[in-house]
């Protein structure tokens, strides 16, 4: 387990605006966690108690529903903190964290960062701007919902994945999803979201491979309505 002051992943998220000497006090403290694909990080309503720091793999947030389906709010990858509110709030979490694939990552608990949080004002400022940007990746998504139809949500999610994670040496995207989960993600049936991908491959929209997507048509994909 590489030592905080020295792991290019603090440069991907707040933790960068720590001093050397705050570093190296938090990486005494925190510990390696590996989780495997599918394993639970932690459920909704759970008292975290601490922050997650992603330094590899991709999981996902997700909120159980009042009809039992998991909808799926933000995919987190190498650099995310998982848990920020924790350090602000005693809220129990109103998310799940799930890993995508086989993930490290490093959990630092609340009592050893909250004198960081109280004396590093820059630091209090980059985690507040982090929750901010949640906070408005959330708005922005309710919207989505709101006005843009199933297949326009769809397509934007295969952009966006594309964009942000990139693809595998063969071309598919990077992060591999089942169609469930890509129906939690645009808030639809799985049958509905097997039904779009299957008439985006026969507009050659996108190929497959299994469960792996291509994307053969990106400005096809950006106007569809």
């Amino acid at each position: 387990m590489s030592k905080c002051e020295s792991c290019i992943i603090k440069e991907f998220n707040a933790l960068k605006s720590l001093t050397r000497d705050e570093l190296m006090r938090v990486s005494a403290c925190k510990t390696g966690k590996i989780y495997r694909k599918g394993q639970v990080i932690f459920e909704e309503g759970e008292t975290i108690n601490g922050v997650y720091c992603v330094k590899d793999g991709v999981c996902k947030l997700s909120k159980l529903s009042e009809n039992g389906k998991d909808q799926v709010v933000k995919l987190v990858v190498k650099g995310g903190l998982l848990g920020k509110r924790s350090l602000v709030s005693e809220q129990k979490t109103n998310l799940s964290a799930t890993a995508l694939n086989d993930m490290e990552m490093c959990f630092i608990p609340k009592s050893e960062i909250m004198n960081d949080l109280q004396k590093n004002p820059k630091f209090t400022m980059d985690v507040l701007k982090e929750m901010a940007e949640d906070l408005k990746a959330s708005d922005e998504s309710l919207v989505n919902m709101a006005q843009k139809s199933v297949k326009q949500r769809m397509a934007e999610i295969l952009l966006y994945i594309d964009n942000d994670f990139g693809k595998d040496s063969d071309g598919f995207l990077s992060i591999v999803l089942s169609r469930e989960d890509y129906a939690n993600i645009v808030g639809t049936a799985t049958e509905s979201a097997i039904r779009i991908l299957s008439q985006f491959k026969k507009e050659d929209l996108i190929s497959t491979s299994g469960k792996r997507i291509k994307i053969e048509d990106y400005e096809g994909l950006k106007r569809i309505e």
